[in-house]
């Protein structure tokens, strides 16, 4: 019984790293958003919900897996672009508030559209068609390819973010943004291509996830997006709005959270336990976990 129980704990760890990528990759989107602009984009979640109806509508065509997949990316990007060019940058220099607000309408703006194109109803997800969910033991115990995959790729995908942030011009250039956009434009930087590049760089994690989480998941709505945008927006508060290691330490830790209130058997208070985590640690700390304390600049 004993051994039993070990082993059912670490099956759990493994599942609470897969949910807990999706959830890393999703708010890395809404933290580096934050940092760049400040901005709350509530629409983030939605752009997961586009990239699961890309690939649904690729994979019936008969695109193949690794098109479908370059379609649902990359369209993810595209229309993040298209959304902070025309909803966003016209109201750059207004208030938080009227962001925030844009924000959430161009969220209702999407779940609506894809509800009057698809219908109200699910799509159930061919997900064989882009990963074979094939069973591998590790000693006694049994884990889906699938949840190995989406761990694998969400952490080489981070890796290569810390990469792109660090070692590249256009990251330096997002983190100089991130610190003082106004000195950062008195230096040359071209704030219009900066934005840009974040809105694409975090919704083609997005679109990873998506992609990850309809794998796991094999159901399309419009609403999907809502709820996990939702915890993945959580989980970037939790870990410090702004900051790229935070999105990813609040990402796991709401996986964990929730694998651990499913396993012991409250899955019905799930979403009651994120928020409590949220909730407690904002109290301690309510810049995050390894969020900075922010300083009103006069």
């Amino acid at each position: 019984m004993h051994r039993f129980n070990w082993l059912l704990i670490f099956s759990q760890f493994i599942n609470g790293l897969q949910l807990g990528s999706i959830y890393a990759l999703i708010s890395l989107g809404y933290s580096m958003v934050y940092g760049i602009i400040m901005l709350l984009n509530f629409a983030h979640g939605d752009i997961i919900m586009v990239g699961g109806y890309i690939a649904l509508i690729s994979i019936l065509n008969r695109f193949g897996p690794f098109i479908s997949v370059f379609f649902a990316i990359s369209g993810c990007a595209v229309i993040s672009v298209l959304i902070e060019r025309l909803a966003y940058r016209p109201l750059r220099k207004a208030s938080k508030t009227s962001l925030l607000i844009t924000a959430i309408g161009v969220s209702i703006f999407l779940q609506n559209l894809a509800q009057l194109i698809f219908s109200a109803n699910g799509r159930p997800f061919p997900a064989s068609s882009i990963l074979k969910n094939n069973k591998m033991r590790f000693g006694k115990i049994n884990v889906n390819s699938v949840t190995i995959i989406t761990i694998l790729i969400s952490i080489i995908s981070m890796l290569l973010l810390v990469i792109l942030v660090h070692k590249t011009k256009l990251g330096k250039a997002m983190r100089a943004v991130s610190e003082d956009l106004e000195s950062g434009q008195l230096m040359g930087i071209n704030i219009d291509k900066v934005i840009s590049f974040t809105f694409i760089l975090g919704s083609s994690l997005a679109g990873i996830a998506s992609i990850m989480f309809c794998c796991q998941y094999p159901l399309v709505n419009p609403t999907m997006g809502y709820m996990i945008g939702m915890k993945a927006f959580i989980a970037a508060v939790l870990g410090g709005i702004g900051s790229i290691p935070g999105a990813v330490v609040g990402g796991f830790t709401i996986g964990f959270v929730e694998i651990f209130v499913s396993a012991i058997g409250f899955s019905a208070w799930i979403d009651v336990a994120v928020f409590a985590v949220l909730i407690i640690v904002l109290l301690i700390r309510p810049f995050g976990i390894l969020g900075r304390r922010l300083t009103e600049k006069v």
